[in-house]
């Protein structure tokens, strides 16, 4: 080699050392206070902190700085924040996920000691709401009693019925739900049971329109100006209520809060789906594929998407077909999580015109490879309990309000 070759050599060594020792001394200058704080404020307070449905607050360094090698493997992995979504199908307002950048500082931060920093850099913590997320509600309804939740054990789906005591068709524009104790409610769907059907059992079939619900990873219903859902008058609330005991005996109350439209409501928000109640999967099935669809009537609008299974579900898919032959993938979920029933809202609505399919493809893990799996020697069919199974593509849609005559609630009340 000689000497000019030798001189660049000893030169681009020298610069990679300084570089990383560069990088070693920002790694090391990464602070709680000054560089992490933000990135937690921003994207995991809203289920961490004190009162909400996360298992552990990390609103302070001294509650993080303990779980610290848990929330690198956690983050570097992308399991939180939990965000499902795959990103090369659509846009969503509510997307959770962290940046790169965001997640490359986490972790630098953790390997290099978890300092904490001046507590002067620490930046002001996020404003949440106090109680209620919607806001002060204008009404509020509790389950007509309280639930003992057994101490152990699996408790069937559990159904309160309210009477809000409609006399005239009443339009929603936010609700929120929220469990008496949190540690025991899984989740809680509110239905409405409309008068002019009469109810066969306590047990709801899927015809019946979805208000709400709490669950993990779900956030209050609020709809756009101009917009609401409806209750009709006479209408009955049931609230769906799934229990997972803890250990420890207790009671539960839960309860929901309505505000109602104070002006004119142009179009008319209605939660729907596609859906398959009938279906068999087999034992041992691995990768077990279930469709369901559903056509637009008129034109509309979707605002939010939901993928509903249980533990044996792998995969969901939301496919439009037009009415012009072209196909849209608009949501894919590759790796559904039944700990979290997520709503997805576009950035901007979903335009589907009348005529327009949409086609629900979903795919099942019925071995001993799903870890969750009650029993992959049973054949599973559908039902409410987490070890049935079920085949729900839920979506909220938005049409041109057509409100009913002033007496159409009334008169099917009567009937």
């Amino acid at each position: 080699m000689n000497r000019t070759r030798f001189t660049l050599l000893i030169m681009a060594l020298a610069a990679a050392s300084l570089a990383t020792q560069g990088s070693a001394s920002i790694e090391g200058q990464l602070t709680f206070t000054k560089d992490i704080a933000p990135i937690f404020y921003k994207n995991c307070l809203s289920c961490h902190r004190q009162g909400e449905i996360a298992p552990m607050s990390l609103a302070s360094y001294k509650e993080i700085r303990p779980w610290a090698r848990a929330i690198r493997e956690k983050v570097l992995t992308r399991e939180m924040p939990p965000w499902h979504a795959d990103p090369k199908y659509g846009q969503w307002a509510n997307d959770r996920r962290m940046s790169q950048k965001e997640i490359d500082t986490v972790v630098a931060w953790i390997d290099a000691g978890a300092k904490e920093g001046d507590p002067k850099n620490l930046p002001a913590m996020p404003k949440f709401a106090s109680g209620w997320q919607i806001g002060e509600p204008d009404a509020i309804y509790y389950m007509p009693e309280e639930f003992t939740v057994p101490a152990e054990g699996a408790v069937p789906y559990q159904y309160f019925v309210v009477d809000p005591k409609f006399t005239e068709d009443r339009y929603i524009t936010a609700l929120e739900a929220r469990a008496g104790d949190l540690s025991v409610v899984h989740h809680a769907v509110i239905y409405v049971r409309d008068p002019r059907r009469a109810p066969s059992s306590r047990r709801l079939d899927l015809g019946e329109g979805i208000l709400g619900a709490l669950s993990p990873g779900q956030t209050p219903f609020l709809a756009d100006p101009g917009t609401a859902k409806l209750i009709r008058a006479g209408s009955q609330l049931v609230i769906q209520m799934h229990y997972t005991p803890n250990g420890k005996e207790t009671k539960d109350r839960s309860y929901v809060g309505i505000k109602f439209a104070k002006g004119p409501v142009d179009k008319l928000v209605t939660s729907t789906g596609a859906f398959n109640v009938r279906f068999a999967i087999p034992p041992n099935a691995q990768n077990y594929e279930i469709r369901a669809d559903y056509t637009f009537e008129e034109d509309g609008e979707i605002v939010s998407l939901m993928p509903h299974m249980h533990v044996r579900g792998k995969d969901y898919l939301y496919r439009a077909i037009y009415p012009d032959g072209r196909e849209e993938v608009l949501l894919s979920v590759p790796n559904y999580d039944f700990n979290w029933q997520v709503y997805y809202y576009p950035e901007k609505p979903l335009r589907m015109p009348k005529g327009t399919r949409i086609e629900c493809i979903a795919h099942y893990d019925n071995s001993t490879k799903n870890s969750l799996n009650p029993d992959p020697n049973k054949e599973v069919r559908f039902g409410e309990q987490t070890w049935d199974e079920m085949m729900n593509g839920f979506f909220d849609i938005v049409t041109q309000n057509r409100p009913a005559k002033p007496d159409a609630g009334t008169s099917a009340q009567k009937k």
